[in-house]
């Protein structure tokens, strides 16, 4: 269930250079790793996560396969995009399609790369596609509101659906996102079908100059002191240094460029990790000698629905699940040891999955 964040924001931001360190972060893994690319655009890429190592290094399957997450790169916006200025309207449609924002914003001064809106302005820059998303939005509530007011005359569902349209009119006209008025699950069934842009999770990457990529600068203070408020991470890195490390297919020269500069671990691994929990995904695994594997799923799922991530006959058949914790089977080595010791557990249907749970499903066909 690979879902996917779009990365946005103006021209000339380093948008395209962090979706290429990205695709080419996924590409320089081994190759019993995927990486595939669906459209140029559209990048699938893996998670890292050292937990899946070392259930192979213990289990030595034929194969590992990581779980992943869709990258998507969408065209740069302009002032006017939600009146069709630019590429406007394939942009937003490309944000209606994806599952939550990574926006990237111009941190750094460099009198060779073109800026139209003047000045460095990371929280400008920040609101200009904030406006141009809530506009958008606010004449998807519009048009929903007018052919919703006659229904709901006579019908009481389609009230309390107009009240929540409503809601989201007024919330829209004030300058604030659809994401900030905290409807309910059952609130957010009256606004489901028109997929608002603002009403998304969003995560700012601030692109800083290669003297601010372990501290940040006084452009990505302001962008991380504007965002304290809304509950968004800012994630600082040099977008440029990510696109490089990521171009190397040996792990030794990688890690050479890396302690040049100081780095333990490139920064797109933290943005990768941070848009997963963005995404509220968690993960589980199985493990045997065939295959050594990581399954995404919704924090919250159940097992059954987890196990239908591998095959829909597994959650319509489920019987029980075997499940050991990662922790467990790291400390004795083994499913046969962890079985042995008293620590396979057998689940039902109301167990809800743990993040790093191993586990093995027993079906009816």
């Amino acid at each position: 269930m690979a879902l996917q964040a779009g990365i946005v924001g103006l021209p000339n931001v380093g948008k395209s250079t962090l979706f290429n360190a990205v695709s080419n972060s996924a590409k320089a893994q081994a190759s019993n790793y995927r990486f595939c690319t669906i459209e140029p655009n559209i990048g699938l890429v893996n998670v890292p996560d050292p937990r899946i190592d070392k259930l192979a290094e213990l289990v030595q399957p034929d194969r590992t396969v990581p779980t992943q997450i869709e990258i998507v790169d969408i065209a740069g916006l302009v002032r006017g995009a939600s009146k069709g200025e630019g590429l406007g309207n394939k942009f937003l449609a490309n944000i209606r399609e994806v599952d939550a924002i990574i926006h990237v914003i111009r941190c750094f001064e460099d009198e060779n790369i073109l800026r139209d809106e003047g000045p460095i302005n990371p929280v400008g820059d920040k609101e200009i596609i904030e406006t141009e998303l809530q506009l958008k939005d606010l004449e998807s509530v519009e048009k929903k509101m007018q052919r919703t007011e006659k229904l709901a005359k006579t019908d009481p569902k389609m009230k309390a659906e107009l009240d929540v349209l409503i809601r989201c009119k007024e919330h829209l006209d004030k300058g604030k996102s659809i994401l900030s008025l905290g409807l309910t699950k059952e609130e957010k069934t009256a606004i489901a079908d028109l997929f608002l842009l603002t009403d998304k999770p969003i995560l700012y990457v601030a692109n800083v100059d290669e003297a601010s990529m372990h501290t940040g600068n006084k452009f990505s203070q302001v962008l991380a002191e504007a965002v304290k408020n809304e509950g968004a991470q800012v994630i600082v890195m040099t977008n440029a240094i990510e696109a490089q490390i990521a171009e190397f297919d040996n792990p030794e020269d990688k890690q050479m460029f890396m302690e040049e500069y100081k780095m333990t671990e490139p920064a797109l691994d933290r943005l990768i990790h941070s848009t997963y929990k963005l995404l509220n995904l968690s993960t589980y695994f199985t493990a045997g000698v065939q295959e050594v594997r990581a399954w995404t799923i919704q924090q919250g799922w159940k097992a059954p629905q987890a196990a239908s991530v591998i095959h829909t006959d597994f959650e319509k058949g489920f019987i029980k699940a075997e499940v050991i914790s990662f922790e467990d089977f790291i400390h004795y080595k083994s499913e046969a040891a962890c079985r042995d010791n008293g620590r396979l557990r057998i689940e039902g249907k109301e167990y809800v999955v743990q993040d790093g749970d191993v586990m093995h499903f027993r079906f009816n066909v």
